[in-house]
C-alpha cells in the first residue's frame, strides 16, 4: 500500500521487523508494515464512526431534554424601529444605527430584513 505506491519506510522503534528501512526492503518487512498500516487505519476509521455516532446520539438526547444550543438570541431594542426609520429615510447609515443599539451591523441589517419580510406577510 504506502509502502510499495509511495514508497513510505516505516518503523516502529520497538519492533524491528516493523523497519522497512532495512537493506533491499524486504518482502516480510514490508508486507508486515502494510499489514500493521491497514490495521491502525481500520481502528482509526472505526473509532471517528464510534464518536460521530455518540455525538449524534448525545445531540439527540439533549435536544429530548429541551436543551438549547448556540448563542441565545438578542431581543430587539425598543429603539430599533426609530432607527430604522432613520436608516431608510438616509438620514443615518446602517453603521452608525448599529452603533447606537450597541449591536453590529450585520445584526442591524438582518433585523431590518427580517421586519421588512413581516411587513410582506
Amino acid at each position: 500500500m504506502l509502502t510499495k505506491k509511495r514508497e513510505v519506510a516505516v518503523v516502529v522503534l520497538d519492533m524491528p521487523l516493523l523497519d522497512t528501512r532495512t537493506s533491499g526492503r524486504n518482502l516480510t518487512g514490508v508486507f508486515v508494515a502494510d499489514l500493521v498500516l491497514q490495521i491502525l487505519s481500520y481502528v482509526a476509521q472505526t473509532e471517528r464512526e464510534n464518536i460521530r455516532q455518540r455525538q449524534k446520539e448525545g445531540i439527540a438526547a439533549a435536544k429530548q431534554r429541551g436543551v438549547k444550543f448556540g448563542r441565545p438570541k438578542k431581543q430587539v431594542p425598543e429603539e430599533f424601529a426609530r432607527l430604522r426609520e432613520k436608516w431608510m429615510d438616509k438620514e443615518m447609515t446602517s453603521r452608525e444605527a448599529a452603533k447606537c443599539l450597541g449591536i453590529s451591523q450585520n445584526t442591524f441589517l438582518r433585523w431590518s430584513k427580517n421586519m421588512s419580510e413581516q411587513d410582506c406577510m
